[in-house]
């Protein structure tokens, strides 16, 4: 390594974030990164260790330890550390399309699973792939490099999710005709417009599109297959098809007054904002002009909002409420805390499931001057006036008793725990279901019990042999990194079976 007593020697830095307060005032990425030679420094805290479990991306009791895309990230570590970033860029390059996505938007299952965390704190992989790519972009390294020659053979990718993106990215530069299909306005999908602006800006996803685009990605926008265009069609046209359209069955929340105007899906109401804030606030860049604001825009200005649902979603509408200028804000989470410290049968490297503050979390805090999280809590029923719209929820606690012959929790009511909370807006976050019917039911494809496609054992093969499908429609909802790490092995699945071997280098 660079510095061999680095993790010895240096104390573990982040970026600093722009007070809750301040930041609240736009949608802009708001973290401070550290200087370059700051950045070097926490390269050089990186061990070396013998098994580098920070790029292993096992499962261990059902939850991924290190990075899904094995990146090599001890080398790529000791190469930062020694200042060399154009080395550095190249080998991180090597297992990964998207770095300036995962850097910003992955929880960081690699520091989870880092060896120096054990008794110290992690390094700091995740800004440190920051530093590589963003230097990468900024000093020309990251440049449009079309394929010399092509095979003659078509792709068609449905959706362009991460991992569409990833899938249509590697087939390209095999040599392959690729063509993506996106239903909505902009690629991106669940980059777009799943993830608000200040956590993801969209300039950076258009800056990998415009790539891919140079290089010979056809996109086809606004074209919903399975209603647009049949999928006959798209079977006759093209040699074979990948299925990468996400998990975009919402999980709905079923109750006394469901139909009260003012209830709306999460991931609706974050797409709204987005091209909200991409046709206004940043309306002066190139991106904005193919932006279509479809659907109302959905604001929380002066109302009082619950979010029923505590993941990163939730989250995201709890920052995306509170920029619009909620009255208040309340999280609903039927699950109780989890422990602030690691639980002993919860023992590295697995992924350590403890609480987490996220920054709209932090940021309600900061307004209102409570966590908005309420656990152990649904909704019982929803109240609206004479018109017909949301006036208020009423709530009730929950306790979870184990079934002593199953061994499963059973959620039950808490009697008399009762209470009516003032609601004028309300999101759905409790996630998503699995895939939508009229396009698996469009290529005759079977699904499982979750909706999500069925594939070969270990493979990405559906039970049409020219279809193939990754990511959430594919393993039902999960993280951009595991979404990407499932792109690259479809694509080189479909070119094995299109060319009988494939040089497509996936580790």
């Amino acid at each position: 390594m660079g510095k061999s007593t680095g993790f010895l020697e240096y104390e573990r830095a982040v970026s600093k974030d722009v007070e809750p307060l301040e930041r609240i005032k736009n949608y802009k990425e708001f973290h401070k990164y550290l200087p370059s030679d700051d950045q070097v420094t926490q390269g050089s805290r990186c061990m070396n260790c013998g098994v580098p479990f920070c790029q292993s991306g096992m499962t261990i009791m059902g939850m991924t330890s290190g990075c899904p895309l094995h990146n090599l990230i001890p080398e790529w570590n000791d190469l930062l550390s020694r200042g060399q970033y154009r080395l550095a860029y190249r080998r991180l390059a090597k297992t990964s399309n998207f770095p300036e996505f995962t850097s910003r938007v992955c929880p960081a299952l690699c520091e989870a699973a880092c060896t120096c965390g054990v008794y110290d704190d992690p390094v700091t992989t995740r800004e440190n792939e920051r530093a590589i790519i963003e230097y990468a972009f900024e000093n020309g390294l990251v440049q449009a490099a079309p394929p010399a020659s092509r095979t003659g053979k078509r792709i068609a990718v449905i959706g362009s999710g991460p991992s569409g993106l990833a899938a249509a990215d590697l087939l390209n530069k095999r040599g392959h005709e690729v063509t993506v299909f996106e239903r909505d306005d902009a690629p991106g999908g669940l980059l777009m417009y799943g993830i608000p602006n200040m956590k993801l800006e969209k300039t950076i996803v258009d800056r990998r599109i415009s790539l891919m685009k140079q290089e010979g990605v056809v996109f086809e926008l606004g074209v919903d297959v399975g209603r647009d265009v049949t999928a006959e069609e798209l079977l006759e046209k093209f040699d074979r098809v990948i299925l990468c359209a996400g998990s975009r069955n919402p999980r709905d929340l079923i109750a006394e007054g469901r139909d009260a105007e003012g209830i709306y899906f999460a991931v609706d109401y974050l797409t709204r904002s987005t091209k909200h804030v991409l046709k206004t606030v940043e309306a002066d860049s190139a991106l904005s002009a193919g932006i279509e604001e479809d659907k109302p825009f959905v604001s929380a200005k002066d109302k009082h909002v619950i979010i029923v649902g505590g993941g990163d979603t939730g989250n995201d509408c709890v920052g995306t409420a509170i920029r619009q200028g909620c009255a208040s804000v309340t999280q609903l989470e039927m699950m109780p805390p989890a422990p602030a410290q690691r639980a002993e049968m919860n023992p590295w490297p697995e992924w350590p499931k403890v609480l987490k503050t996220d920054y709209g979390q932090q940021e309600a805090i900061a307004v209102f001057g409570d966590d908005p999280r309420i656990y152990e809590t649904t909704v019982k029923s929803f109240i609206k006036d004479e018109n017909g719209c949301l006036t208020g929820v009423e709530i009730v606690h929950l306790n979870w008793e184990k079934d002593p012959e199953t061994g499963r929790f059973n959620m039950k009511f808490v009697e008399s725990s009762e209470e009516v909370l003032p609601c004028e807006l309300l999101l759905i976050a409790a996630g998503f279901l699995g895939s939508e019917s009229y396009l698996t039911e469009a290529f005759g494809v079977e699904v499982d019990q979750r909706t999500n496609v069925v594939t070969q054992k270990g493979g990405f093969k559906t039970t049409n042999a020219k279809v193939f499908a990754a990511g959430d429609v594919h393993t039902g909802q999960s993280l951009v990194v595991k979404a990407i790490r499932q792109g690259r092995e479809a694509a080189y699945a479909v070119d094995c079976d299109l060319m009988g071997y494939s040089n497509i280098p996936l580790n």
